[in-house]
């Protein structure tokens, strides 16, 4: 939770929860999502340059681009235990300053969290993802 190391994450985690984030959606409606290293991973953004970027990667039309406004606690404490497998959030994948919600106590709820009472395993941050 921390940006080029620094920041106090219990601070930027609250600001978190609090933040409107933009979802891109496609196909029938679906928010986008990526697998790694068997984790799934709900991609979200803070500002519409920060989507735009990630369409513009993606090579898909910018205007009219569907996408819908979540709050981030919502994200955290609804959508990623509705994923049904360990997930989290990956926040502006395609900015400059791309940071990762993985799914641990204290960010997601402990019953979808990895270390939490029901789950166990580890998160493998090599590499990148773009679902």
């Amino acid at each position: 939770m921390l940006r080029a190391g620094a920041g106090d994450p219990a601070v930027m985690l609250a600001q978190f929860r609090l933040s409107a984030l933009l979802m891109p959606l496609w196909g029938d409606g679906a928010v986008w999502t990526a697998d790694k290293s068997g984790l799934r991973w709900i991609l979200a953004f803070s500002s519409e340059g920060e989507l735009a970027a990630f369409v513009r990667f993606k090579g898909l039309p910018l205007d009219g681009f569907p996408y819908m406004t979540v709050l981030g606690s919502r994200l955290l404490d609804i959508a990623v235990p509705d994923l049904g497998v360990p997930g989290g959030i990956a926040l502006d994948v395609a900015g400059r300053e791309p940071m990762l919600l993985p799914p641990m106590r204290g960010i997601v709820p402990d019953e979808v969290a990895l270390d939490g009472p029901v789950m166990t395993g580890s998160v493998d941050s090599g590499g990148w993802l773009w679902g």
